[in-house]
């Protein structure tokens, strides 16, 4: 006789997983069925992009520690390294899954390698330093997008940050990126199933990696640097690897978003100041360090807002309502003696009589 005895962080990840696995199938059965609003279909992508920006800003925020304001940043730099490849591609790689996973390969690179280029300097600042300089470096990579031109003919790609006539194109060229006017005719391969592959694809990197023994680096260095260093803990490394790791997966949702649209623009309300506060909204709410809370506030606040719009004149007070009912059902001590009472009697021990089981 044998028993199956998991751990508390096995058993919280298996219920992240399970929560995302029966909302999806959900979902797909009314989105098959034709039981979905038309809003609730245009809105099943971006909630997929939000999640996985939450759950990898949580990386950098709840398990490193360190206040970022640029995760908006690193999106845009996937979306557009994504868009521009699928755009020139179109005609070369017919298979439009091949094109785009090799996109989102692109964009996660880009955005990693740029979490790399950014984090070595910055990460040495703490606090509100941080956050002034990783949100100022959002807002330069919106504004060099808004102001650069790329084109493309017979002789190669030209670039410019003046308008679309210094490009100096030949007649049969083609120009991609129109500076404000951003990205045009990008593909549209995005849709939910490829996005829930994606969450589980981050959720499967960032719980194994707070589970593992650089996750437990990381968090040493949240809860006291001084005593991590001295232990023999590389700060540095363990810093950039969470930071390029959580940039990574910003650019994964940025190719997921970008291939959702037919026109792509660095837009302050897509890759500007108020994202960047909006994902971190949606970690704090959901909990900082809890991966789960990430995931479901993501999608209710997501989904809030537009389930509303039929109460227009109350809709944004009903909604600040819902943000203070769930920061103080997060955050309250009281509230959280309650929690943890309620799911210590009535949740856990059925989860467990369900999970461990003897087996001959």
């Amino acid at each position: 006789m044998k028993k199956f005895n998991f751990s508390r962080a096995t058993k919280d990840n298996l219920w992240t997983y399970g929560i995302v696995l029966i909302v999806s199938l959900i979902t797909g059965f009314l989105l098959m069925t034709g039981n979905m609003s038309s809003l609730m279909k245009g809105l099943l992508v971006p909630i997929c992009s939000y999640v996985i920006l939450a759950v990898s800003l949580n990386l950098t925020v709840g398990i490193l520690g360190e206040l970022s304001l640029g995760h908006a940043g690193f999106m845009c730099v996937g979306a557009f390294t994504s868009a521009f490849f699928s755009k020139i591609t179109q005609n070369i790689i017919t298979v439009d899954a091949l094109r785009f996973v090799i996109a989102i390969i692109i964009g996660a690179a880009f955005a990693g390698l740029m979490g790399i280029l950014i984090g070595m300097p910055v990460l040495r600042l703490k606090g509100d330093y941080l956050a002034i300089v990783t949100l100022a470096f959002g807002e330069i990579i919106k504004n060099v997008i808004n102001v650069l031109y790329i084109g493309i003919d017979s002789r190669g790609l030209h670039f410019s940050m003046k308008d679309t006539l210094s490009l100096g194109l030949e007649e049969d060229g083609e120009v991609i990126v129109k500076g404000a006017q951003g990205i045009t005719g990008t593909p549209q391969d995005s849709n939910f199933f490829v996005g829930v592959i994606l969450i589980f694809i981050t959720l499967f990197i960032v719980l194994n990696l707070i589970n593992s023994r650089d996750g437990r680096a990381i968090m040493a260095i949240r809860d006291n640097l001084i005593a991590a260093e001295s232990v023999g803990i590389n700060i540095t490394k363990y810093k950039l690897m969470a930071f390029s790791i959580s940039a990574a997966l910003a650019g994964a949702a940025g190719v997921l978003y970008a291939h959702n649209l037919n026109s792509l623009m660095a837009t302050p309300k897509n890759f500007g100041y108020n994202m960047s506060i909006m994902i971190l909204v949606y970690v704090v709410l959901g909990g900082i360090g809890n991966i789960k809370g990430s995931v479901i506030a993501a999608v209710l606040l997501t989904i809030l807002p537009e389930m509303l719009r039929g109460m227009n004149n109350y809709r944004m007070l009903i909604y600040a309502i819902v943000l203070i009912v769930i920061m103080l059902f997060n955050w309250s001590p009281k509230c959280l003696e309650w929690r943890d009472i309620f799911m210590e009697k009535y949740i856990r021990p059925r989860f467990n009589k369900r999970v461990s089981k003897e087996v001959e």
